[in-house]
C-alpha cells in the first residue's frame, strides 16, 4: 500500500485491493507542473489519488473525496469539491487522453455499518464503516452549483447526486 496521510484514501486503497482492481496510487506528496512554455509558465497541478484500470470500460483518474456520514437515512450525502479539483480533473484528463475518465469517489464514513437500503458498496477498514458512490466528471460538472464563495466550492443538489452517483464497480 502507498504511504496514504487520510483514512479514506487508506479505505478506498483497502476496497481496491479486497476486490481485486487493479490500481496505481498517485505520489500525492508533490503537485506536478503542467504548461507548454517550460518551468516559468508552468500552473501547479492538482494530483488526484489512482488511476484505476477498468476491464471494459475506460480507466479512471479517481480524486478520492472523504466525507463523515451518521448512516441515517434521510440524511444528504455531502458531496462537494473545489472549483481547483473540477479545474486539475478536467487538464488531467486531458493529459492522459482517451481512454482515461476522471470521476470523484465519494468515501462516506459512518459510525455504524449502515443500513442496507442507504448504500450499495458498504465495507469495513480498521473498525470504520465506509460507503462508496462514485460521479464522472462529466455528469459532476453538467449538475454542479456554488456552494460557498469563501472557500470557492461546488456541489450536486440531492436529486442531481442521487441520479448520478453510482457503484464504483459499475464504471468498471
Amino acid at each position: 500500500m502507498a504511504q496514504r496521510r487520510f483514512h479514506y484514501e487508506q479505505a478506498f486503497e483497502h476496497y481496491l485491493r479486497a476486490n481485486g482492481i487493479a490500481y496505481v496510487a498517485v505520489d500525492e506528496a508533490k503537485r506536478a507542473l503542467h504548461g507548454k512554455d517550460g518551468i516559468a509558465g508552468a500552473k501547479k497541478l492538482k494530483s488526484f489519488d489512482f488511476v484505476v484500470y477498468s476491464e471494459s470500460d475506460s480507466n479512471l483518474l479517481i480524486d478520492v473525496k472523504g466525507r463523515k456520514h451518521s448512516g441515517k437515512t434521510g440524511k444528504s450525502l455531502q458531496n462537494w469539491v473545489t472549483r481547483d479539483d473540477v479545474s486539475c480533473m478536467k487538464t488531467w484528463s486531458g493529459i492522459f487522453g482517451d481512454g482515461f475518465e476522471p470521476a470523484f469517489a465519494f468515501l462516506f464514513w459512518c459510525d455504524a455499518q449502515p443500513p442496507d437500503a442507504l448504500f450499495l458498496e458498504v465495507f469495513e477498514y480498521n473498525e470504520k464503516w465506509y460507503a462508496v458512490l462514485a460521479v464522472r466528471l462529466s455528469d459532476y460538472e453538467k449538475h454542479m452549483r456554488d456552494r460557498s464563495a469563501k472557500w470557492d466550492t461546488v456541489s450536486l443538489p440531492a436529486a442531481a447526486f442521487n441520479e448520478v452517483s453510482v457503484q464504483l464497480k459499475s464504471l468498471l
